[in-house]
């Protein structure tokens, strides 16, 4: 049998043979040592007497881990891969980052929002799913696009970007954040505005929309973490 990766996106540099199966473990190891080392300087260096940022980044590694591998293999379900991408790239980031400047001040309200954030995530990572439609179903792999058809996963992945950052401007607003809130919903729009070129074709604009849309988006989650830190909770 083909390896997945093969029959899915075969021009990546493994499956296409750009790099050999030996230097693909060189890069795992030495990303896995060096990623450690540098939490557990970090951790050192910022005086923590627990290693708060080590253990992120052991969230991090076990999280890569259980992705591809089995038995849980969470990206063969649309949901749970595309949720622990979307918190890989959003909360685990955060957290990681306010612990550098202050692991005591990491309350319930940053836990929440980054999670919340984590469902825009799942959203972005579905975006990379159309494209990979037909080699996910013949490996049996459960996307969202696979699972509802790429008419229902499409607005799935668009509901999932914009319903969680409304809901966290609905949040800055209540909190007393006017400023934030405008900001972000001034953030929020020009995403909304490319999704309408990319609802219209999901497979041929996926790339379009990601690097229209995105930044937007990045910018939006940074106004977010100013707001919390201005806030005084």
């Amino acid at each position: 049998a083909r390896p997945p990766a093969a029959t899915r996106e075969p021009y990546r540099p493994i499956p296409s043979g750009a790099i050999t199966e030996g230097e693909v473990y060189f890069q795992i190891y030495a990303l896995l040592l060096s990623g450690l080392g540098l939490a557990v300087g970090c951790d050192v260096w910022t005086g923590h007497e627990w290693p708060v940022i080590t253990l992120v980044a052991s969230i991090g590694i076990f999280l890569a881990y259980i992705y591809s591998a089995p038995p849980l293999k969470l990206k063969a379900n649309g949901w749970t891969g595309t949720f622990a991408l979307g918190s890989s790239y959003i909360a685990l980031p955060w957290w990681c980052g306010h612990a550098m400047f202050n692991a005591g001040t990491l309350g319930p309200q940053e836990v929440v929002l980054t999670l919340l954030y984590s469902i825009a995530g799942l959203g972005i990572a579905i975006v990379n799913d159309f494209k990979s439609i037909e080699g996910d179903t013949a490996l049996g792999m459960n996307s969202l696009p696979v699972a509802f058809g790429i008419d229902t996963a499409k607005w799935i992945c668009v509901g999932a970007i914009d319903l969680t950052q409304l809901s966290v401007a609905a949040y800055l607003y209540l909190i007393g954040e006017t400023r934030y809130t405008l900001i972000l919903l001034a953030l929020i729009l020009p995403q909304m505005f490319a999704q309408l070129t990319f609802v219209q074709d999901p497979v041929a604009n996926d790339v379009k929309y990601q690097a229209a849309a995105q930044p937007f988006l990045v910018f939006g989650i940074l106004t977010t973490a100013i707001a919390v830190g201005h806030h005084t909770f």
